[in-house]
């Protein structure tokens, strides 16, 4: 029989890694395995015969680290990573300033900057040089390569010019030339760019695992809602007992209120159970004798007692959580576009370095040759391109939290522009997702206020779901006599000497006064006032809407006419939503998801692009991409707005940057490239990077 296991990996810094470590790991007898780059984990089933450590020792080989995930939780509540930008920005800091302001360079200032940026160049930017020499392993370049090369080229000129050059003697300043010149370069140093390079990328770095950690928290926030404690019945004496101690076949008491163990079917009792968390409906599910329940809805009406039919892996909680990792796992692995670049840019940067010195050392000797060769590799050093994304995606972060928009990542903002259909859940999203009173037909001889004011105070003792929108704006209710509440018919009792009885009526819900009936109500789930201008802004962004919803048809297709939707899926499960997601994109269509239950949640992890109400779960929001404070829907479209103009921004200064790179790239190989000009036109690149994302500040919604 063959075991299965969860590996938390460390060490990668994008989708190649992934892929490289799955089929090192597929290449062993009897494994099979699939890495997940956003999570960070490997699912690895093996046989009897491999051992756990045989599966680390080769994740290892390839150059990164495996853990089981509880030690990687540990692990991370020291967060090395955290530390290591830390002490970069601290350190880095006060060596830009030097460097920077002619002020501030005294006598001995160079020998100062050495000391700060040697350990931000050595500890803080070692997960770059690590990357870098595993990528060499492999034959692979990316953009830790580029940073690797760089820093280290610029750290190590930097150390060659204060010991063996010019640029350790006392009162040494940069020089204030703009003047397009040759020079031997014994004189200058770049400490400046290694450690600022370092503290720039480091920032982004952080950032992006932060999210990817992020990831994770809904299969947690899955499981954790379930009930943490149960009544088991025994013998007829009930034993409370932790939730995961129950067993197939074990009898257990629910209370109302409480929330169903596990899934089960009903052995005794009659009640109304609050579905909605789970499936979606609206309305609340009657059960009792014979009539399955499923664990994490909550018990809304009598007492139950249960029989457990499915426990643990096999509950449908469970089986959501899967669903949920699953979708992440599956999620087109977008690969930074820095990186794609990185590949082909960094051995051209190498080879014209190799060739800078071959053409400059028969022609004016070691020192200039040398000065051209590293001026190539530092130009290249990616100062700007640090910035391009952290800064955008700061700016418009922030300026989407001031909008109720939370923007989780750049995979995010990838899927925005490409997005081309949105799935709308139905309650909660589209509608208030409460029951509320919107009819009522009085019979001849009652008057509406009083019958209101009646079934309201009859209503106030229940505890079913429906009893809330009955209730609802009612205050100083007369007190009731000789109540009684019949599972599955409904509530009576004697208000102000008058009989009051209150039950199901078909579709809606009948008032008896005195044995004659009184009136007829209808309650239901009403819209949100701002759902039907959200769907036009939705359908002028080019988007085509879609209502998704665990409902009843009948009531779907009302809700979507009243919001100007034509396409329609109803009564589905969160399989069946997982379900409808895939059947669109297989269809071509690049998806949204807006949703707010767990019902949504694998949804919103297997749509293209996720938006979560801020108003609903905590395992949607850990779901989705992007999450909507306030729970109005027009800000999904104004959030796709944001996330498409912050990805422009992003675009250009990836742009910018590299084409700074690429301008300046010839006079480094042609050994005219001063510090000034290299500081200046650095500083420019990053200026206008700076620049041209905190347009993001003026962003409207």
């Amino acid at each position: 029989m063959s075991n299965l296991i969860q590996l938390s990996i460390g060490g990668m810094t994008c989708a190649s890694c992934a892929n490289r470590i799955e089929r090192k790991l597929n290449r062993l007898d009897g494994v099979t395995a699939t890495v997940n780059y956003a999570t960070e984990k490997a699912n690895v089933v093996f046989a009897p015969g491999v051992s756990v450590r045989a599966l680390v020792e080769e994740v290892e080989k390839a150059g990164y680290s495996a853990t089981l995930p509880e030690e990687a939780e540990k692990a991370q509540e020291s967060d090395p990573l955290r530390n290591r930008l830390i002490t970069a920005v601290v350190l880095a800091v006060p060596v830009i300033a030097m460097a920077m302001v002619p002020a501030l360079q005294f006598t001995y200032w160079q020998w100062l900057s050495l000391t700060l940026a040697a350990p931000v160049v050595a500890y803080a930017g070692w997960p770059f040089h690590k990357a870098a020499w595993t990528n060499l392993r492999h034959g692979a370049a990316t953009m830790d390569t580029l940073v690797s090369l760089g820093t280290l080229a610029a750290f190590g000129w930097s150390v060659w010019a204060l010991f063996l050059g010019t640029a350790g003697t006392p009162g040494m300043v940069h020089p204030f030339s703009l003047a397009i010149e040759r020079i031997d370069g014994a004189g200058n140093i770049y400490l400046e760019t290694a450690a600022g390079v370092t503290a720039f990328l480091l920032a982004g770095r952080y950032f992006e695992a932060r999210a990817k950690r992020r990831a994770g928290d809904a299969l947690r926030g899955l499981m954790e809602l379930g009930a943490k404690d149960v009544a088991v019945l025994r013998d007829g004496v009930e034993t409370r007992l932790p939730a995961e101690m129950l067993k197939a076949g074990d009898l257990f008491v629910v209370r109302p209120g409480e929330k169903i163990a596990t899934d089960g079917v009903v052995h005794e009792g009659a009640s109304a159970v609050d579905a909605s968390m789970l499936t979606g409906e609206s309305m609340p599910v009657e059960v009792g004798a014979g009539d399955a329940v499923t664990g994490a809805t909550v018990n809304a009406g009598g007492r139950l007692v249960v029989r457990a039919t499915r426990v643990g892996a096999d509950t449908t909680l469970a089986q959501m959580a899967r669903m949920v990792e699953e979708a992440q796992t599956g999620k087109a692995r977008v690969q930074r576009l820095a990186d794609r670049i990185s590949g082909v840019f960094v051995p051209i940067v190498i080879a014209l370095a190799v060739g800078t010195l071959g053409f400059w050392l028969p022609v004016a000797g070691a020192t200039a040759a040398f000065t051209a060769a590293v001026a190539v590799l530092i130009i290249a050093c990616p100062c700007a391109l640090g910035l391009a994304t952290p800064t955008a995606l700061l700016v418009g972060t922030g300026r989407g939290a001031q909008l109720g928009i939370l923007i989780k990542g750049p995979e995010a903002l990838e899927s925005t522009r490409r997005v081309d259909t949105v799935v709308l859940d139905k309650t909660g999203t589209v509608t208030e997702g409460r029951m509320t009173l919107t009819e009522v037909t009085v019979a001849p001889g009652f008057e509406e206020e009083t019958v209101r004011r009646l079934a309201a105070a009859v209503e106030h003792a229940s505890e079913h779901p429906i009893a809330k929108a009955l209730t609802r704006g009612h205050a100083n209710l007369p007190p009731v006599a000789d109540f009684a509440a019949t599972p599955g018919e409904g509530v009576r009792g004697r208000v102000e000497g008058r009989e009051v009885a209150v039950g199901r009526a078909g579709d809606g819900i009948a008032v008896t006064i005195d044995g004659e009936h009184a009136a007829l109500m209808r309650v239901s789930d009403v819209l949100k006032p701002s759902s039907a201008t959200a769907v036009k802004e939705l359908r002028a962004l080019g988007l085509r809407p879609v209502l998704l919803t665990g409902d009843h048809e009948g009531v779907a297709r009302r809700v979507a006419d009243q919001v100007g939707i034509d396409e329609v899926i109803a009564g589905v499960l969160p399989a069946g939503k997982v379900d409808a997601v895939k059947r669109l994109q297989a269809e071509g269509r690049v998806v949204a998801m807006v949703g707010d239950g767990v019902n949504d949640a694998a949804a919103l992890a297997q749509a293209d692009l996720g938006l979560a109400m801020g108003t609903g779960t905590d395992a949607a929001i850990q779901a989705a991409d992007l999450t909507l404070v306030r729970g109005d829907l027009r800000v999904a479209a104004s959030a796709i707005r944001l996330s498409r103009r912050t990805l422009r921004i992003i675009k250009g200064n990836l742009f910018w940057a590299f084409a700074y790179n690429v301008a300046a790239l010839p006079l480094a190989a042609l050994g005219l490239l001063s510090p000034m000009i290299a500081g200046a036109a650095m500083a420019l690149s990053s200026a206008f990077v700076v620049g041209n994302s905190l347009r993001l500040r003026g962003f409207k919604g």
